[in-house]
């Protein structure tokens, strides 16, 4: 915190304030505070300045961003500014506002989410849509789906298949112990804890079950190449082991392919999510996979191949 002359003190260190403001102390309304961050979160670079001051302003509060808007001239007090205070500064440093405010929306769901996993990222949704849209075309429903969630992270794959399919149940798969446990919590915040297994596992290492109708996954496909080259807040917050997918991107996409094609049923679904980078390397190894019949990859909002999908067309005993 800087003074800043004969002006009020600012909630964080900001360029000086014009000679026009008010100069009383206590004139620190939220649409103040929000407008000076804003600028300032502008000049540190950040995508969305706004949208990141009103998400922490509203966490610091304790209310829900909309709620913002009804309450711009309402003053802040200075504990509100010291929590708002510190939050922007870990902003403006880079962490994620996913990690300070400890929630992310996915799926229109929120889910704890902890710096032990991945934040959510719209594109994953496609990976939703797709299962639930191959869900309704299964005639066969004298028993109940079964799912796996292979690098479940956080959870949001299986919570939200849990949540959308009642009957369905789901194994949910992750190499990381701390991960399983932000997935568990996230399990019972939305109440289907009971419909879904979870697994400390490499892949299937772990998990001797297969018939599954699905499997689903986003796993790390990151070329180690590409990691520098990642946004400073992916690269330096977010978990290197569920990004880094090897030389190619595909290290560990190259070992879960024949591992899904095992434990899916006859006409099961293997649905990944791919960087559209090396979306053709892992069209190739689908279409060389034994067992597995490639469809169509399906491409996100900007046009990019984004999911790749296959249908399981052996015997499990074969």
């Amino acid at each position: 915190m800087i003074d800043s002359g004969p002006y009020p003190t600012a909630p964080y260190p900001l360029p000086p304030m014009p000679a026009d403001e008010p100069t009383i102390a206590d004139s620190w309304t939220l649409g103040r505070l929000l407008t000076w961050t804003t600028d300032f979160l502008r000049e540190k670079g950040t995508d969305s300045p706004r949208l990141d001051a009103e998400v922490l302003l509203a966490h610091a509060r304790g209310c829900q961003r909309i709620e913002l808007y009804t309450a711009f001239e309402e003053e802040a007090d200075e504990p509100l500014r010291q929590a708002f205070r510190e939050l922007v500064k870990r902003r403006a440093a880079g962490t994620p506002v996913a990690y300070l405010v400890g929630h992310r929306e996915f799926f229109s769901l929120s889910f704890q989410i902890t710096p032990d996993v991945l934040i959510p990222r719209p594109e994953t949704e496609l990976l939703v849509v797709r299962l639930l849209d191959v869900a309704k075309e299964i005639t066969n429903q004298d028993k109940a789906l079964r799912i796996a969630d292979v690098g479940t992270g956080s959870g949001i794959l299986a919570v939200c298949c849990a949540k959308h399919l009642p009957t369905c149940q789901v194994i949910a798969l992750d190499i990381s112990p701390a991960a399983l446990e932000v997935a568990r919590a996230n399990a019972q915040r939305h109440q289907v804890a009971e419909r879904i297994e979870f697994w400390s596992s490499d892949l299937f290492a772990g998990y001797e079950g297969n018939g599954f109708d699905f499997v689903v996954s986003n796993p790390p496909y990151v070329a180690s190449s590409e990691m520098a080259g990642l946004e400073a807040d992916v690269r330096e917050h977010e978990p290197g082991l569920a990004l880094d997918g090897g030389e190619q991107g595909t290290a560990v996409i190259e070992r879960l392919i024949p591992q899904a094609a095992q434990r899916l049923r006859p006409g099961g679904w293997f649905l990944m999510e791919v960087s559209p980078s090396n979306a053709t390397r892992v069209e190739q190894l689908l279409a060389e996979a034994y067992g597995l019949k490639p469809h169509e990859t399906i491409a996100d909002l900007a046009g990019y191949p984004r999911v790749v999908q296959a249908v399981s067309t052996v015997r499990q005993d074969e």
